[in-house]
């Protein structure tokens, strides 16, 4: 009988630059997803599925990493950690934690979704295996060809797919697959790709298939509204802070430590509301809104099925709908982001497509709105930008941009 599986290697290196602006000053594995990093809630995953062991491959952003999730005993794992200096590609990364696995293990990208039940489910498949997943844009992905449930071919990103089935970035190895990365050479892109090392097995038919159902991955900043739709739908009541007289709450919300939540307030839930947060008077926050700890949602301010992290004050007379808004930002008295085209169609940003109707604006971190301030449908707003008084925002904005009408 097969031993089981205990160990995880999580791949957490990147800086996640489709997820720019707001991995300027955070890795993409530590963006917060119902309040916690997207990481926690794969190891949480993982932890409840078996897994007791998790090795970290860290890089840009490691201090944030490390500081958060230290040794894993906050939250009942063994934690270490590995470094990849250089982004030299997966099968690179997983060469950096040999000789710190014991024997078969686990491995997967610390940037995806993935159930405890799935997980428990594909550590039991015949080694080696590989996660795959059906999705509407393979065009976007690594397509993985199959007969019967073993991988026959593995495709780069192609303009036409021969597959609706995508490598989803999991994996079961066993320490093999080590001495098989060794026999690699650099890819056209100047990296060590474990789908080369992976070759040789489908070569031999030896790489098992196993079809993913809840697998989630978060690669554009719109895709963490679809993550916390997710979240909040198994979202648990909780109430730990104060609610005043005159407060109208329906459905699930969950209420952090210290915050207040002042009166003429209406909550719709499902949302989650951090720590040490001002809401109100007089505010509606609609369903799936989550807003993270120190943040201040005040007088007669509207928001809507959106993301809003730390630190962030969104004070007077202002819309947020359908967007994802960075720490530390301030909204002057006013301003308002528009989240629907008058054609009703799918909103771009930068000229990708989000496959929404309904999408706002991506602001980074520590931007600061003048007053009545009009943000249009797919904007992009890098972090630390300065918007003057009264000025019409439109389009993709760099880093430290001053915008001014």
């Amino acid at each position: 009988m097969m031993e089981p599986v205990t160990e995880c290697i999580l791949l957490a290196a990147g800086e996640g630059k489709r997820m720019r602006p707001l991995t300027t000053s955070r890795p993409k594995v530590m963006i917060p997803l119902a309040n916690r990093p997207m990481l926690e809630h794969l190891i949480l995953a993982g932890k409840e599925a078996g897994i007791q062991r998790f090795i970290i491959v860290v890089g840009y952003g490691e201090q944030a990493i490390r500081e958060y999730f230290g040794d894993g005993s906050r939250i009942g794992v063994e934690i270490d950690y590995v470094v990849q200096r250089k982004q030299l590609g997966t099968a690179d990364a997983l060469r950096s934690a040999e000789g710190l696995v014991s024997g078969n293990f686990l491995m997967m990208n610390g940037d995806m979704l993935l159930s405890a039940d799935e997980i428990a489910e594909f550590c039991r498949m015949p080694i080696p295996a590989l996660a795959v997943s059906e999705t509407d844009h393979p065009e976007d992905y690594g397509v993985v060809l199959l007969e019967g449930d073993r991988v026959v071919n593995l495709e780069e990103k192609s303009k036409n797919p021969k597959s609706r089935l995508i490598n989803a970035g999991a994996y079961l190895f066993s320490l093999e697959i080590f001495e098989r990365i060794q026999m690699i050479g650099l890819s056209r892109r100047g990296e060590y790709e474990l789908t080369d090392a992976l070759m040789g097995y489908i070569n031999e038919g030896s790489l098992f298939a196993f079809c993913l159902r809840s697998w989630m991955d978060v690669g554009y900043p719109w895709d963490i509204l679809a993550a916390h739709e997710l979240f909040l739908d198994a979202l648990q009541a909780e109430n730990l802070g104060t609610v005043e007289e005159g407060v109208v709450i329906k459905g699930t919300v969950a209420i952090g430590e210290g915050t207040i939540i002042r009166s003429g307030s209406y909550i719709e839930g499902p949302c989650i509301i951090g720590k040490d947060c001002i809401v109100g008077p007089h505010a509606y926050i609609r369903p799936r809104t989550s807003i993270g700890d120190m943040c201040h949602i005040g007088n007669a301010v509207e928001i809507k099925n959106s993301v809003i992290l730390n630190k962030t004050k969104i004070p007077h007379f202002n819309y947020i709908g359908d967007s994802v808004i960075g720490s530390g930002c301030n909204f002057g008295a006013g301003t308002k982001i528009a989240n629907l085209r008058h054609d009703y169609t799918v909103v771009h940003v930068g000229g990708i497509r989000t496959g929404r109707k309904k999408f706002g604006a991506v602001i980074g971190d520590n931007v600061l709105f003048g007053i009545n301030c009009s943000v249009n449908t797919g904007s992009l707003i890098g972090s630390g930008c300065r918007i003057a008084p009264h000025s019409f925002v439109d389009g993709v904005y760099d880093d430290e941009t001053i915008i001014s009408r």
